[in-house]
């Protein structure tokens, strides 16, 4: 068998590397397009994701913040911060007791009682 027949075990192999080296280059550009926001289509424009909420306590007089949801766990476990405690958070116009706002109600919900 020479090189110039189409049978040949080298132009198969270059055949099949065309080939799969196409499927990944097809695969990449589905996948971009997919990804891809075009104006005036039916795809909703993609959202950014909204910044994790931020929360200040009162802890013996005077005010913590800003933290997360897992510093504010870990004040109501070490028993820090209590369902009476006053909390802020924006948009709220004033300190409210803790077990007044739903969001921080939730934490102290779902924090674990601290083991015996």
């Amino acid at each position: 068998m020479d090189d110039s027949n189409f049978f040949s075990i080298d132009r198969l192999v270059e055949f099949g590397m065309s080939a799969a080296i196409a499927q990944q280059m097809v695969a990449s550009m589905n996948k971009q397009f997919h990804n891809m926001y075009i104006p005036g289509s039916i795809q909703a424009m993609p959202q950014p994701a909204a910044p994790p909420p931020i929360y200040y306590v009162a802890v013996n007089g005077e005010a913590m913040g800003p933290m997360d949801e897992k510093e504010l766990s870990r004040l109501i476990y070490t028993k820090q911060v209590s369902k009476e405690s006053l909390c802020w958070m924006p948009g709220m116009a004033d300190w409210q007791p803790i077990e007044q706002v739903p969001a921080i109600l939730r934490i102290v919900a779902l924090t674990p009682p601290p083991l015996r």
